[in-house]
């Protein structure tokens, strides 16, 4: 069979994926040279500020490079960060073509590798296989050109979208399989974040499994209300506290002990509570490109309110739980019509457990 340039992008795109979780905030990229139609190497990137897919690649090569096909997921860099530009190894490899899955959406590189390539007599060709790219990268297409961590929404409820009883219970709505898959899931996100009232009410610990339970966490606590002894503090894993500025000399005792155990966040105040978008452009500073939101519903209601969801992550459980005064999952100021709603799209269902699963995108 015939190995034509989908063949071996695809071969490219499986290799970045080992890196799942790892690279940001850079992007997950993987590198195949070919020669004569047979794989004389490959490579992916592994971490941020370890070497780049293309020159593990071309350095598994070596002298072989020279007259190879080059293909790699994404436009090779043109600028210095952690590490060298890619686009110069390329050229001094002596690879006669390049194979380019999608441009580099990073300012600073946007096409200019393409045309440095061409500019050395190296063919290049572009948009191999760019959609499955686009989406295997889109934490990092978002935080790299609009400067904001990628949200996504994870909430589990009952049938009747309801999170707590009307006296707080919580614990608990979904099954043993749905908590263990979404503990998994939390080592794909650079942070998981929470309002003050979900630490306050359910006093969660956040960990994560496989990695450590050491992921960073972010409380959004407009008052500082947190509890210094919170199990949330647990594991020495970073916290981040989100809270409104204050003016010197109005510091609480509170506040004095939470610094001592967090980074406190100062934000912009908006109707009085923690500017929601502020807070998430200090958090694109500090590379914190993948959020996991955890609740809770005030919290949840308000990310929508603001439009900062990328995606959601519901986990239903077959129960009722009913009350007006019961906690909901989302809520917020809410939409007046529903023809205002939010209509999710590539929604996908399965059966953890007892409970449906939802994933979409907003």
């Amino acid at each position: 069979m015939k190995k034509d340039h989908s063949y071996h992008m695809d071969l490219a795109i499986r290799l970045s994926l080992k890196a799942k979780g790892k690279t940001l905030p850079n992007p997950m990229v993987g590198a195949v040279v070919v020669k004569n139609g047979r794989i004389i190497a490959k490579g992916y990137h592994k971490k941020a500020g370890l070497p780049h897919a293309e020159v593990i690649a071309l350095d598994e090569a070596g002298q072989a490079a020279k007259g190879a096909i080059l293909y790699v997921t994404l436009e090779p860099c043109v600028h210095f960060g952690k590490t060298p530009p890619c686009i110069n190894r390329i050229i001094q490899s002596g690879i006669k073509e390049v194979v380019v899955g999608m441009i580099d959406p990073n300012p600073l590189t946007n096409g200019k590798g393409i045309q440095i390539l061409k500019e050395h007599k190296i063919k290049v060709r572009v948009g191999i296989l760019e959609n499955r790219i686009r989406k295997i990268n889109e934490v990092f297409i978002k935080y790299i050109t609009k400067k904001m961590p990628y949200i996504t929404v994870k909430v589990g409820e009952s049938l009747d979208g309801k999170i707590a009883t009307k006296t707080g219970d919580s614990k608990w709505i979904t099954s043993d399989a749905s908590r263990n898959y979404a503990h998994k899931i939390r080592k794909n996100y650079d942070a998981i974040m929470v309002g003050v009232n979900t630490v306050l009410r359910d006093n969660p610990k956040l960990y994560a499994v496989s990695s450590g339970g050491k992921i960073p966490k972010i409380i959004v606590d407009s008052q500082l209300s947190t509890s210094p002894v919170a199990n949330i503090f647990l594991n020495n894993s970073k916290v981040f506290i989100a809270t409104i500025a204050v003016r010197p000399g109005q510091e609480t005792e509170n506040r004095k002990i939470l610094a001592q155990k967090a980074t406190i966040l100062e934000i912009k105040e908006k109707e009085g509570q923690v500017n929601l978008r502020d807070m998430m452009k200090k958090l694109a500073r500090l590379e914190i490109a993948n959020i996991l939101v955890e609740g809770g519903g005030t919290l949840i209601g308000s990310l929508f309110d603001e439009g900062l969801v990328d995606k959601v992550l519901f986990f239903i459980s077959p129960k009722i739980i009913g009350g007006r005064d019961a906690i909901g999952s989302v809520m917020g100021k809410g939409i007046t019509h529903i023809d205002k709603a939010i209509k999710l799209k590539e929604t996908k269902f399965k059966h953890i457990g007892e409970d449906l699963f939802i994933e979409a995108y907003v």
